[in-house]
């Protein structure tokens, strides 16, 4: 596997997964090789434009391409179960789009099939893989600016309630939570751990999907994070982290590429990171390097901190009396 070409395949072909296959053709040694929608239209039609060399109209079809070595989930939420292990059946290494699926339950699921199976698995959160990110792990980690004393994070963007549209469908884990939430809960659980204290509010849309959820998370020595996502609003979009000699502020959009200020004594300074893709290539790199060293795990988006993550999310939502 050292020096080969990873074949791809992608399962659900919505516009994540046309961003995905517009990084996967910057990686060297990386191919599209197979896709899979529900029709055989559209899976023909995406096959074209990247140039894939199959095209399947059903999920199963590609999951029994032997020459497949790792399979992109890019389906809804409520289906990232189902078609995970469905790949690993198949002895199929899976990335897993974010949240990895609906519940612990489901986490633990697909975890212990990799592990019977052992297959490489693991959830694409792939803003931990941006470098803009990473520097900011690493100026906290080192308290290159003292410790955090508290940090902010909001994602937000306004769409007109549409029944026809995934976003808002609530059995397929639409509303803003488990869609856009999930990124600002990331980076406090990435940056401050588990809070051994959680508060959380929600606003609602008629059918039940949440439209707004604020969470207040409580760290010992009076560390705190608060959190919001909506659906209701454009917000800022950004993650701000007040350390006690200075501020760094992860600037619009910080779930993507982005530019990082440091604010220190009122000035601020900002790096550029010169991103020249959207962003997904960083992820695929890091997952077809552990395909090529035979891993089962990444030792960045482990196991452990997918299984904290969408324990977070569980606990949000049993306070906000959220029920797919």
């Amino acid at each position: 596997m050292k020096n080969k070409t990873i074949n791809w395949g992608i399962i659900g072909l919505g516009n994540i997964a046309h961003k995905f296959a517009a990084d996967l053709l910057t990686i060297e040694g990386a191919k599209l090789y197979a896709v899979a929608s529900r029709t055989q239209e559209k899976a023909d039609e995406f096959a074209s434009q990247y140039n894939a060399s199959k095209a399947y109209s059903s999920y199963e079809a590609l999951a029994q391409d032997e020459n497949i070595d790792a399979v992109y989930v890019a389906t809804p939420h409520a289906l990232h179960k189902a078609n995970t292990l469905l790949c690993l059946e198949h002895g199929i290494a899976v990335l897993c789009e974010k949240p990895f699926a609906m519940n612990i339950g489901e986490v633990n699921e697909m975890i212990s099939k990799a592990k019977e199976k052992n297959v490489l698995l693991m959830e694409a959160l792939w803003t931990y893989f941006l470098p803009h990110y990473q520097y900011v792990l690493d100026l906290l980690k080192n308290e290159t600016y003292g410790k955090v004393l508290n940090m902010k994070a909001d994602f937000g963007f306004y769409r007109a309630f549409d029944t026809s549209s995934r976003l808002f469908e609530k059995s397929l884990g639409g509303g803003s939570l488990l869609d856009i939430g999930i990124y600002p809960i990331f980076a406090a659980l990435s940056t401050l751990g588990i809070p051994n204290k959680i508060e959380a509010d929600a606003t609602f849309f008629d059918n039940g999907a949440d439209s707004s959820c604020t969470v207040s998370l409580g760290y010992n020595n009076n560390v705190s994070a608060l959190l919001k996502s909506t659906l209701l609003e454009d917000t800022p979009t950004e993650a701000t982290f007040y350390c006690e000699k200075g501020t760094i502020k992860i600037n619009t959009m910080f779930h993507m590429p982005s530019t990082v200020s440091v604010i220190v004594d009122g000035k601020e300074e900002i790096k550029d990171f010169n991103y020249k893709t959207i962003g997904y290539n960083y992820e695929a790199i890091h997952f077809n390097q552990l395909l090529r060293e035979g891993k089962t795990e990444s030792p960045v988006m482990t196991f452990k901190f997918s299984k904290q993550l969408i324990k977070l999310l569980d606990e949000v939502r049993e306070i906000i009396n959220l029920n797919y």
